[in-house]
């Protein structure tokens, strides 16, 4: 498994992140507590979202094949759940 570190920034980093996990919620694993939700992406990987201040910490786990894909499918699917807010992503490889 490979790790990309992303950081998004949000006005409100729970809400965004409770609307996504209960997107994919009826879809797959989803579990959260007070400082971050994990969303297990079956086929894909994981994607776990980090509460922070002024917006969300994801750390996505994903094979050195689907990674790419898992990174767009997220980042996609947040776009969409931010409605009108503008996000602002920057992305790292963990080591």
């Amino acid at each position: 498994m490979q790790q990309l570190i992303g950081q998004v920034t949000t006005e409100n980093p729970q809400r965004l992140a409770k609307r996504l996990a209960k997107h994919w919620a009826h879809k797959f694993p989803v579990t959260e507590d007070e400082q971050q939700i994990s969303i297990e992406l079956t086929d894909f990987g994981r994607c776990v979202m980090c509460y922070q201040a002024n917006g969300l910490l994801l750390q996505l786990s994903a094979s050195a094949e689907q990674l790419a894909q898992l990174k767009q499918v997220v980042v996609d699917h947040l776009l969409r759940m931010a409605s009108k807010e503008t996000l602002e992503f920057s992305w790292q490889t963990a080591e």
